[in-house]
């Protein structure tokens, strides 16, 4: 009679599988506990205490999609660089909650002529308690007494670099160092044209994606995850962000400091 003959699994056989059966499961246990502990995005973004402007901001930056993509938990240590007038540092401070902490990085140069006394006012806000406002150029964003971050995020502003007087490789670099092993930075910007590069900084607002990606991986940073929620391929990505016809092209980057 015809058939084949089923071996029984050696000893050694046996180990392996059950070994890769455990790794699955601590790596399941692991995600489960993370998503545990994740806060609620949607109820956080629908406080009642939050001002109609920013609902209003809310309508083009997704802020639901965006804080779940960063992954920001109670109790992470956050760097929000050029935190500006505060918005997405409000919704990482309410993220992080009373145990947590996130750092507001501002240079005084973007302070004076944009911001004046727009964060002071937010800061006044409860959610804000956890906040610590870091004026520092971007050279140097951080105080030398912060270290083993867990999450940094640089929101719409890293084309605002390319026509400072910014050392951006030594930016980068500091920002690397100052993350925990297998802490992560998530940037996003405005889209610009393919070989429009960095020129398109100060007249439309914008950097091309893949040679801000090319700075920061030059830094260490490894790419993990992007997310397409806020692409508009509709965009031509030829006027300033400001006054668009349609909804600007965004993107959106998480990267890795590796383990």
């Amino acid at each position: 009679m015809g058939g084949f003959m089923v071996r029984p699994m050696s000893c050694r056989a046996r180990a392996i599988a059950t070994l890769a059966a455990l790794s699955m499961l601590s790596g399941w246990c692991v995600a489960a506990a993370e998503d545990a502990n994740a806060p609620d995005y949607e109820a956080i973004v629908a406080s009642p205490d939050r001002s109609d402007g920013d609902r209003q901001t809310d309508q083009r930056r997704q802020p639901v999609k965006m804080l779940a993509f960063t992954g920001v938990r109670p109790g992470m240590k956050v760097l929000d660089m050029e935190a500006n007038a505060g918005y997405s540092t409000e919704l990482l401070a309410r993220s992080v909650g009373p145990t947590g902490v996130v750092y507001a990085q501002d240079p005084a140069e973007i302070i004076e002529r944009l911001v004046k006394d727009k964060f002071d006012i937010r800061a006044q806000k409860p959610a804000m308690k956890n906040v610590v406002h870091v004026i520092r150029d971007f050279n140097d964003p951080i105080p030398p007494d912060v270290s083993g971050l867990d999450l940094i995020t640089f929101f719409f502003a890293y084309h605002d670099v390319t026509y400072m007087p910014v050392d951006r490789a030594e930016m980068n670099r500091k920002m690397f160092a100052a993350l925990k092993p297998g802490g992560f930075l998530v940037i996003a910007d405005h889209s610009a044209r393919p070989g429009d590069g960095t020129s398109v900084g100060k007249t439309f607002h914008r950097i091309e994606e893949s040679v801000l990606r090319q700075e920061i991986e030059a830094a260490g940073f490894k790419l993990v995850a992007e997310a397409d929620f806020l692409r508009h391929p509709e965009d031509p990505r030829d006027v300033i962000v400001f006054r668009p016809v349609v909804p600007v092209d965004e993107f959106v980057l998480k990267y890795q400091k590796p383990l």
